[in-house]
Formats: C-alpha cells, structure tokens, sequence
C-alpha cells in the first residue's frame, strides 16, 4: 500500500519539529507494511491554504491515485473544520484511497469500525447541513413576510449616494473624469451608470434635496 504522510506545523510554533508527527506515522507504516511514497509538510496555519502548497500537493496526487492510503497525526494538523474533513474523506473513499489519523486510531478507514464511524459522521454532518439550510430558508421567508429587503440595496437607496452622484456627474460633465472612473467612485457597475446618464442621473439628487 503507497502511503502518504502529512504533517503541518503553525506559524505559531514555528519551534515544533514536524518530526514529532512524521516519526510514529513512519513507524506505522513500517508495522503495517506501508510504501512511504511521500512526505508532505507545510509551515503554515490550517486556514492558509496558499500557503499549504505541500497538502494542495497530496490533494492533487490523491485525486491521480498516486497513493493508496494518506496518514496524519491529529485531525486539526490536515483539515481546519469537521466539514471540510468529512468532504475531502468522502472523496477520497470514492477514490480507493484510505486515511489513518494516528493519534486517533479509531479513525481509519482500512478497518471496518473506522468506515462506519465515517458513514456515521458523514451522515450527521449531512443532517447539521440541511437543518442550517432549512433553518436559513424559513429565516429568509419570514423576513419577506415582514417586507424586509433582502440583500444589498440597489445604488439610488444607498445612504449618501445622492450627494456622491451630484458630485461625479458633474465632474463626468465637465470632463474631469471618465466613466470608468466614476463607476469606481460611486461603486456601481458601468451599466448601471449607463442607466443613470441615460435619463435619471438627476433623480437621486432630487429626491434627496430639501425644500427650495
């Protein structure tokens, strides 16, 4: 069996050796008779994917199949969330390739327990999902009920936006600015500027200027 072992150490304890994780997982291997076809180490926080070039690496020769089975110390050294764990497991179990946590032997899917246990977490994660899901749904609902706006307001209706556009259109007008520029100062897209020079550009600051 062609193992992989990963092993990461945070940029907080830049102190910590990365042979503390990589030594008792060499040692499994050699108990089990594992081929160690890699090791993969990152010097990186679990949320810094860009700089986890090494775990991107292993995610990449898991996906070709250049390895049978992938092994870690603890949980928290390869994944930053019980989801993302639960996802990447799934896909690798799809692949034929199977993962051992060291430190925590129940979990490994080359023995009939450690499947289980990750048909068991899996489905719960999949009912945490749909009950947020269902949860954000009703929310959402409830909050149209009431006439709430959901999302973004749209340009005119934003505080302040009225001022901003009498500013810039009349900066656009006098050629001080072109109209990239000015979608960029008043954050809004070239069509919607279009919109607004194409019959009311003045209409925010009309509605927003008191009595003459």
């Amino acid at each position: 069996m062609r193992a992989a072992l990963a092993a990461r150490v945070s940029t907080r304890d830049k102190h910590q050796d990365p042979e503390l994780q990589l030594v008792p997982m060499r040692e499994l291997a050699a108990a089990r008779g594992w081929t160690v076809v890699g090791e993969y180490v990152d010097l990186a926080s679990a949320s810094d994917f860009v700089r986890r070039t090494e775990w991107k690496r292993l995610l990449g020769d898991a996906r070709r199949r250049r390895v049978d089975l992938v092994a870690v110390w603890k949980l928290d050294r390869a994944f930053r969330s019980a989801i993302e764990c639960l996802n990447t497991l799934a896909d690798w179990q799809a692949r034929g390739v199977d993962f051992v946590c060291v430190s925590q032997p129940e979990i490994d899917t080359t023995t009939p327990i450690g499947k289980l246990l990750l048909t068991v977490l899996a489905a719960v994660a999949e009912f945490e999902r749909d009950l947020i899901r269902e949860r954000v749904t009703e929310g959402l609902a409830n909050a149209r009920r009431k006439g709430v706006r959901i999302g973004r307001p749209p340009a005119l209706e934003r505080p302040g936006f009225a001022e901003l556009w009498a500013r810039v259109h009349e900066q656009l007008l006098a050629g001080e600015v072109g109209k990239r520029e000015a979608a960029r100062r008043l954050e809004i897209g070239a069509g919607t500027l279009e919109r607004l020079l194409g019959g009311g550009c003045d209409r925010p600051a009309r509605r927003h200027a008191g009595p003459a």
